[in-house]
């Protein structure tokens, strides 16, 4: 169970409002002023709820990234079945979910643009999140028989932190297709690449 699942509905509240604003116009850009009135809470509540400003970006990062995970195992889960298919299917899944979540580019990218201190404790979730990304992607690079696992995992990684990169600008067209063709090409099992 996360922390976001023991808020109050108040605090749910100020936690889906404050997600929002900092993913659509920026960290330091939104105040707490903003968060309570549009969440239609105090101050206070917010800061009984959070204790602060940066705690609660942390919640945010948190839930992002408790989404981010389970949507991209599920995707892998539900749409591949062979190892090599579930290597691939990482990048099908991040282009469903740039159509659906990530018009800005990567929230996790956006946020540590703007928080630089390793000391701020949303800081901390964003780099977990990218060693998880890394990690989970070198498991599927494992069971899918690459022969260096290690580097095939993080090469998926660079992969994949550049189609988040690179969609939001839209400098390269079918960024998910050139980077999951790439991976079929790495992966060297040219009957799951797919050329669309």
């Amino acid at each position: 169970m996360s922390a976001a699942d023991t808020l109050t509905p108040a605090g749910r509240r100020v936690l889906d409002v404050a997600s929002q604003l900092f993913y659509d116009e920026g960290i330091h850009a939104v105040g707490v002023e903003a968060i309570a009135a549009t969440a239609g809470v105090t101050k206070k509540t917010l800061y009984v709820c959070f204790g602060s400003k940066d705690q609660l970006v942390a919640a945010y990062l948190a839930e992002r990234d408790e989404r981010w995970r389970r949507w991209l195992t599920e995707w892998v889960d539900e749409h591949a079945s062979s190892a090599g298919e579930r290597v691939l299917a990482t990048f099908d899944a991040m282009g469903a979910w740039i159509e659906r979540e990530d018009s800005r580019g990567c929230g996790f990218i956006n946020a540590l643009a703007e928080l630089p201190s390793a000391e701020h404790p949303g800081h901390a979730v964003v780099i977990e999140q990218k060693r998880w990304l890394r990690d989970y992607l070198t498991g599927l690079a494992t069971a899918a028989g690459a022969t260096a696992p290690d580097e095939t995992g993080t090469t998926l990684m660079l992969l994949h932190e550049g189609i988040a990169v690179t969609a939001a600008t839209g400098c390269v067209p079918d960024a998910v297709r050139h980077a999951r063709n790439t991976a079929a090409r790495l992966l060297g099992d040219s009957s799951t690449r797919r050329e669309t």
